[in-house]
């Protein structure tokens, strides 16, 4: 007869993952992301700030990479640069969003790709809030420049990658939160 331990680490239930329908692990994800994605993004443009900002750009890898401060009003390349204020308000709401959907994720990556998106929105939505020339009309640092590509910061690869995240949950048919009960 084989008899499990009905406690401790040999219970059957004591070896499995947790259940996909559970928050807490997917909401720790999304938070610990976000705060890890926040922070890097904040301190590499505090650094660049002072290293970067005022001086000539610094070439790194052969000139494949340059450091070069830039002021950017817009979005992605200089996007609508006079529509500051229209992106200050959309990163707000992706912060709600985010906020709200975070209680109801089920799934890491989702979790993970959500948690991205709010480390670039928030990092982008702190020096439009904070930087010159004020209150919602600040310019975001953008400071890395890879060839002749535009000039980005953390915040905007935290999109991107939490974009990318999001994109392949969806093609995989990962669902952002547990179907509800029968009606």
């Amino acid at each position: 007869m084989n008899v499990q331990p009905l406690h401790g680490h040999g219970h059957p239930s004591a070896r499995r993952r947790p259940m996909e329908g559970s928050t807490g692990r997917p909401r720790r994800a999304l938070w610990i992301t976000a705060a890890a994605g926040l922070a890097v993004d904040q301190v590499t443009k505090a650094v660049a700030a002072v290293v970067v900002e005022g001086r000539q750009p610094v070439h790194a890898l052969g000139g494949s990479v340059t450091f070069t401060a830039f002021r950017n009003p817009g979005a992605a390349g200089s996007f609508a640069p006079h529509a500051t204020v229209v992106f200050t308000l959309l990163a707000a709401g992706v912060l709600a969003f985010i906020t709200w959907a975070s209680s109801s994720v089920r799934s890491v990556g989702w979790a993970v790709g959500l948690g991205l998106l709010f480390a670039g929105a928030g990092g982008n939505l702190a020096d439009r809030l904070f930087r010159h020339p004020g209150f919602g009309r600040g310019a975001v640092l953008d400071f890395i420049q890879v060839g002749h590509s535009g000039i980005f910061n953390l915040a905007d690869q935290c999109v991107t990658l939490g974009a990318l995240t999001i994109l392949v949950q969806t093609f995989r048919g990962v669902p952002m939160r547990a179907h509800s009960a029968a009606r």
